[in-house]
């Protein structure tokens, strides 16, 4: 005799790149433990894999977690955390007073927001009277790694991810589809720019949006309160333990 399935409840979340309303459901036990056991390997390449293949399977297959950009599946992931394990998790916090005493705090993940920088623009001109200029799209797993910078890579893979980000060029009114162009053409491009533009397109990336929530600590030694900023998928990952919401 076949065993009762377990149901499922559905929810809803809203897609911060697109503005687009995807369905998804909590994650199962055995979904948890492939979280926990990403976890306790402490390696990022295992983590992300495991948040991935979580995303997958509980948006029904409707999202492929590497194709989006990096806020998303950050966004995504706690939302589904929040319904599976509870909306408020348990942070075990350095004191950035004394950088030596830990707390603990307690956050409410789902009013986690995705932030956006008011200086940002996907649209980057770099000449002015031509009206030259290039539209990004948002780096994906595909294309780098997690937390990555431009200020850290290499010169070669820096031409990689905005190559790969290109969306299309324009001038004018005239539209030129990256996916028309070879790498080599791109490359061209953008070795030809001059600093200034080169400075105006590193802007997009350094105000991308970003997963980010702003909590006050207060060392238990020293009464010093403080402001503490989780930062991106690596910083709400790692709470002590789930607590009662």
């Amino acid at each position: 005799m076949a065993l009762p399935k377990v149901e499922m409840p559905t929810y809803e979340l809203t897609l911060p790149s697109k503005d687009e309303i995807v369905a998804f459901r909590p994650f199962t036990v055995k979904e948890e433990k492939i979280l926990m056991i990403a976890g306790e390997s402490a390696e990022q390449k295992q983590i992300i894999n495991a948040v991935c293949e979580i995303i997958n399977t509980c948006t029904f297959n409707k999202l492929n977690a590497r194709k989006l950009p990096l806020f998303d599946i950050e966004y995504i992931f706690l939302q589904i955390r929040a319904k599976s394990v509870g909306e408020i998790a348990e942070f075990r916090i350095l004191c950035p007073d004394d950088k030596n005493t830990y707390t603990k705090i307690e956050v409410d993940i789902s009013k986690v927001e995705v932030h956006v920088d008011d200086e940002h623009n996907n649209r980057v001109i770099v000449d002015e009277d031509r009206k030259l200029g290039v539209v990004f799209s948002y780096p994906t797993l595909d294309i780098s790694k997690v937390d990555f910078n431009l200020d850290d890579m290499k010169t070669e893979d820096v031409f990689n991810v905005l190559v790969s980000c290109v969306d299309h060029i324009f001038e004018g009114e005239k539209i030129y589809p990256a996916k028309d162009s070879t790498k080599e053409e791109l490359d061209e491009f953008f070795e030809n720019l001059n600093q200034q533009s080169f400075v105006e397109i590193k802007k997009f990336f350094d105000t991308m949006p970003q997963l980010k929530h702003e909590v006050e600590v207060e060392n238990p030694k020293t009464k010093v309160k403080s402001k503490v900023t989780f930062r991106g998928l690596n910083d709400f990952f790692q709470y002590a333990s789930p607590t009662t919401a």
